[in-house]
Parts: C-alpha cells; sequence; structure tokens
C-alpha cells in the first residue's frame, strides 16, 4: 500500500515537472519571438543611424574651415579655404606641405585662339577668393544622401573598362590616340548644358589621359564640364576633374572630395557652374583645357584657358602614370541606364547630332599632345570611335585655324535609336 502510494506520487511530479518545462519552451519561444521582432525593427534604424554618422564623419572631413564665405546665384555655397588646409594635405605624402611652385609649360607653336573669358556662376558678382586660399563648393548633407552610399559619393560607379572605354551603361564618342608615349594633352571645347534625362546618369565632355592594361590597373586624369543631377543637384554644366588608380574601383574621385588634386588657383571653383553656355544658332563659348607632365617635378598639372593655372594631380598617386599615358582620348560620355526600358533621352553634346556642324553641335578643336621634350604637337595616327552612333556620333576634319577638331553628341533615344 506504501509502495503504491510512492508511485502515484513520483508520477504526479513528473507529469507536473513536465508541464513546467513545456510552459517554460512555450514562454521562451514567444519572448524570443518577440525579442527577434524588436531586433528586427530596430536593425534598419540602426543602419540609419550608422550612415548618418558617417555622413557627419565624412562632412567635417571634406568641408575645411574657410576664412570667407560666397553665396552663388545658383545656390552653391563657396568657402575661401586656406590653400594648405584643403583636403590633398590630408594625405600623408602631402601632410605639412604646401603648394609647388610654377610648373615648366610646354613650347607652344605659334599658337593663336578666339577662346571667351572662362566664368562661372559664383564668382560673377565680383566677389572673389583671397591670396593664400582656394575656393571650395561646400559639401552638403542633401548632396550626399542622393548618391547610392556615403562611401561611393564623389566617385563615379564600377564599370566595365575595355580598351575604347565603352560598356557597363556607358556610351561614348570620341576620338584617340596611342602606341606612343603621351606627357599631357590640350584642347578647346564648347560648353552646352545637354539635357539630362535620370537623376542616376550624366553628360560629359572630356579630356582623359590613360594608362595600365583596361583592367583592375587602370590609371586616369580626367578633366572637362559635365551635368550630373547626382553629383550636383542640378543641370548646370560645371567644370570637373577626376583621377583613378584603380579602374575606378577604391581609389580616386571628382573634384576635391578626396586626398589627390592639389588646387593652386584662388579664382577657379571645381565643381562649380559654368556661365555663359553656348546656344543653338548663337554664341559658342569654349573651355579651353591643358594636362601635362611637369619635367621639373613629375606631377601632372592643369591649365584652363591660357595661363590660368588650377593645380596638379601628385605623380606618386599614380602607379602607370608616374612615367606616362599611352593613351590620349578627346570627347564626350553619357550613361545609359535605360530606366524606362529603352534608351536614354540623355543628350550629349548640345544634343544634335555631329553633322550639323558650326553653332549647332558641340565641338573639339585645336587638338595637341605634348611629346618626351614638352613640346605640343599636332595629333597623328588618329582613330574616331561612336560605339551607338544611332544615338550620338562623330565627324572628325582638319583645317588651317582649328587644326584636328571634331564634331560629336547626339539626343539620345530617338527613332533610329529606340
Amino acid at each position: 500500500m506504501a509502495s503504491s502510494s510512492s508511485f502515484s506520487s513520483s508520477t504526479v511530479t513528473s507529469k507536473f515537472i513536465g508541464f513546467l518545462l513545456i510552459l517554460s519552451l512555450q514562454l521562451d519561444l514567444l519572448l524570443g519571438s518577440d525579442l527577434h521582432h524588436k531586433n528586427q525593427t530596430s536593425f534598419r534604424p540602426n543602419r540609419e543611424v550608422q550612415k548618418l554618422r558617417r555622413l557627419e564623419k565624412y562632412l567635417k572631413r571634406i568641408n575645411k574651415p574657410s576664412i570667407k564665405t560666397i553665396h552663388s546665384p545658383d545656390g552653391d555655397v563657396i568657402e575661401c579655404v586656406p590653400s594648405h588646409l584643403q583636403p590633398a594635405f590630408d594625405h600623408p605624402q602631402l601632410r605639412g606641405q604646401k603648394p609647388l611652385d610654377l610648373p615648366e609649360m610646354p613650347s607652344r607653336a605659334n599658337e593663336t585662339t578666339n577662346e571667351e573669358s572662362f566664368n562661372q556662376l559664383w564668382s560673377q558678382s565680383g566677389e572673389s577668393c583671397p591670396v593664400g586660399s582656394i575656393p571650395m563648393r561646400r559639401t552638403t548633407k542633401t548632396d550626399v544622401l542622393r548618391a547610392r552610399s556615403v562611401r561611393r559619393f564623389g566617385r563615379r560607379l564600377r564599370k566595365p573598362i575595355r580598351r575604347d572605354s565603352s560598356g557597363g551603361g556607358h556610351e561614348h564618342a570620341v576620338v584617340f590616340v596611342n602606341g606612343e608615349q603621351y606627357y599631357g594633352a590640350k584642347a578647346s571645347i564648347n560648353v552646352w548644358a545637354p539635357r539630362v534625362t535620370d537623376a542616376y546618369e550624366f553628360s560629359l565632355s572630356q579630356i582623359w589621359l590613360i594608362s595600365g592594361s583596361f583592367g583592375h590597373d587602370l590609371n586616369t586624369i580626367e578633366a572637362g564640364w559635365q551635368v550630373s543631377p547626382e553629383l550636383y543637384g542640378d543641370n548646370y554644366p560645371r567644370f570637373f576633374t577626376y583621377w583613378t588608380t584603380d579602374a575606378y574601383q577604391a581609389t580616386g574621385c571628382y573634384n576635391l572630395l578626396c586626398s589627390g588634386f592639389v588646387q593652386t588657383n584662388n579664382k577657379i571653383a571645381i565643381g562649380a557652374a559654368i556661365s555663359p553656355r553656348s546656344s543653338y544658332n548663337g554664341r559658342q563659348f569654349d573651355l579651353g583645357l591643358m594636362i601635362w607632365k611637369d619635367p621639373k617635378h613629375g606631377h601632372w598639372w592643369l591649365e584652363l584657358g591660357n595661363g590660368l593655372l588650377v593645380g596638379y594631380w601628385p605623380v606618386f598617386l599614380f602607379s602607370h602614370l608616374r612615367s606616362h599615358a599611352s593613351m590620349v582620348q578627346f570627347g564626350g560620355e553619357v550613361v545609359n541606364s535605360r530606366s524606362n526600358g529603352g534608351h536614354t533621352g540623355t543628350q550629349m553634346g548640345s544634343g544634335h547630332f555631329a553633322d550639323e556642324g558650326f553653332e549647332k553641335a558641340a565641338y573639339f578643336r585645336n587638338l595637341q599632345v605634348v611629346d618626351w621634350d614638352n613640346n605640343l604637337l599636332p595629333l597623328s595616327n588618329l582613330h574616331v570611335l561612336a560605339d551607338h552612333p544611332a544615338c550620338y556620333n562623330i565627324r572628325q576634319g582638319k583645317n588651317n585655324v582649328w587644326g584636328t577638331y571634331f564634331y560629336y553628341g547626339g539626343p539620345g533615344r530617338n527613332p533610329r535609336c529606340p
């Protein structure tokens, strides 16, 4: 009898313990599910907070202390930053240094020009930056948030690179020379305001100095004008520079948005809007550009117009371009994202085809390269490329006034370019 009672008691106890275990597991599952839900809902805000912190850190690094502020009519804010505080001098190899003395200029052979004086909107009120400072376009939180990420702001999207620089949704109408050693390039480009139809597309006209294998080690130096709603938030044509040493992957940037290009000029704001611009059947306004390797120090210098030195890319930034360029390219480029299913309506140049000619189509004129002895020479063995000629085309010519020149551009989407 005692034995039977003991068995019954232990059985009840076992069942009760089992019930408690099941109850405990159910509570754990409920609480765990609730905690998991809370973690999911709090994960995104945490990511946003981290992004904002990265953004603030970047803005603090790139927007330097200024001694004067100028408000441009297009909404830009131009800060006059002491030259030695510009972003380039954050680079370990430049820290504590000052901009270099003037470079040795290339020899010019009986050169004449009819270029209009280069102007930017921010300086048309007569305001300027003091000597010893440089004008820097202030980067805003809104600017950075337009980019796909803080890390990619101020950089071109990675893209497949082919020998002719096409591919990856990037389309070109260009001329190029290769097969020799090049120490610079020069041209005059008329400035337009092409329509860009997608927020993540751009339209540009520029000079490229290129070296490397067109793989992950591609080196480029680039300068010209561009319309980029993503980068600037509007459709003004803007003077810009770019560089990369790894095919647009992790190195380099536009303008002064990273440590690289050293600006020496207090009258030009890289990234600021150009005004006036060329008009269809009207006056044409040119941007004269020259990039060359200074024989004295080896750095790559940039000149605007005739004699207006903008600054230089330090030679240590590069691998293949430490010695010379193996290819020089001139022309237009657009991004075709096909966001509406068909070809983009983003224009190149004036938005008109090359065949329309002067006062209607965009052009490059007086194309030259710099040789090993720092002489400007006309181009030889010129190659012409339009990778989508029904959308954007090119027509090259030569005469005594414009030397080697070409017209280029187009409207993008049209009946022959669906």
